[in-house]
């Protein structure tokens, strides 16, 4: 029995993910799923000083998500129609566990699977990744100011907790395809080759039945 498509693309902050969800959606013609990120008002403060601002920071973020997925289940999903997104609802997992204290960590943990036990769940994940040096130009090409204050220790830190849930994620879930995509090599935004190639991998899992057109 297939699914319809839910795809998530993941990856470090500022590897391209929402460029790349952006050009498969209109690619695929399926329905575009942004999260929300400069809206949360607690996200400048947080890069100043992460202590002080993360729980809040990280349960906006949830609030949000779960109000998304809600949203693509009953209007899209539900009606047979498919998704892709530009993150994964456990990415909140990798912020959370990174950024609080055990003790908030612990009530938070709690929140996060009951909110989102029922909730529907990608079923192909592409996971960009790259250097640090890549990030942090693509961070300051894009010039938001809510990022202006991101530390390359922080951002670094980041790409090796993905790594490391990525790899946990794929062992838990084999029924779950990942295509991995290194962002050095790859650069989907200036070459259509790079995007064409993109576009094959993904329409070869959508091609095998693990998922319905």
């Amino acid at each position: 029995m297939g699914h319809i498509p839910f795809i998530a693309v993941e990856g470090p902050i500022g590897v391209g993910k929402t460029s790349l969800s952006k050009k498969l959606a209109s690619q695929f013609d399926f329905h575009l799923l942004k999260e929300i990120v400069e809206e949360n008002p607690f996200l400048g403060k947080f890069y100043d000083n992460i202590e002080e601002w993360s729980f809040q920071t990280e349960m906006f973020f949830l609030c949000n998500r779960f109000k998304q997925l809600e949203d693509i289940e009953r209007k899209y999903l539900q009606l047979e129609k498919p998704v892709i997104a530009d993150y994964h609802i456990s990415k909140n997992m990798i912020f959370a566990r990174r950024t609080l204290r055990e003790d908030q960590f612990q009530k938070y943990s709690q929140i996060f699977d009951i909110l989102t036990h029922d909730m529907p769940r990608p079923n192909i994940i592409v996971y960009l990744h790259a250097g640090l040096d890549t990030l942090l130009d693509r961070i300051r090409m894009r010039n938001r100011d809510v990022e202006a204050n991101i530390q390359p220790s922080y951002l670094e830190q980041l790409s090796r907790d993905y790594e490391d849930f990525m790899n946990h994620f794929e062992a838990a879930h084999p029924d779950i395809p990942v295509i991995r995509l290194n962002g050095d090599d790859i650069d989907f935004v200036k070459h259509q080759d790079d995007l064409n190639y993109i576009v094959e991998l993904v329409e070869q899992h959508l091609n095998k039945g693990e998922v319905i057109k």
